[in-house]
């Protein structure tokens, strides 16, 4: 199964203070938006996305038919193909995404210790 790109996606206090930190560790910024308290860093192919005020946990997130720059990658698994793989295994989704459109979409599932893995597809 295909995944897509993987990145942490980091609940954050402070957007300035953790973008700050973040490039003194050698990441840059990729993607996002400051302003509306989100950011998107890279170094070499590792992601991380700092998030201020969206969500309470850090997340796990994969992004099928995406690299680690955001280009598309062929073929690529659809996130309704893994969600109906992991459905098929018996896996409890805390969201879903509708089996019936096509496109972007999401879904969520929280492995054995609680943590949560966003599955998000841009394409």
């Amino acid at each position: 199964m295909k995944l897509g790109a993987f990145s942490i996606s980091l609940s954050v206090k402070d957007i300035h203070a953790s973008k700050q930190f973040y490039e003194a560790l050698g990441f840059t910024v990729l993607g996002g938006a400051l302003e509306k308290n989100y950011l998107i860093m890279k170094n070499g192919n590792a992601l991380i996305g700092l998030f201020q005020g969206m969500f309470e946990n850090n997340i796990l997130t994969f992004n099928p038919g995406w690299d680690e720059n955001a280009n598309l990658v062929e073929p690529f698994d659809d996130v309704r193909v893994i969600q109906r793989h992991l459905k098929d295994h018996n896996i409890e989704l805390a969201s879903a995404a509708d089996e019936n459109t096509s496109g972007p979409a999401s879904f969520v599932v929280m492995d054995p210790d609680g943590n949560a893995i966003l599955i998000d597809q841009h394409v």
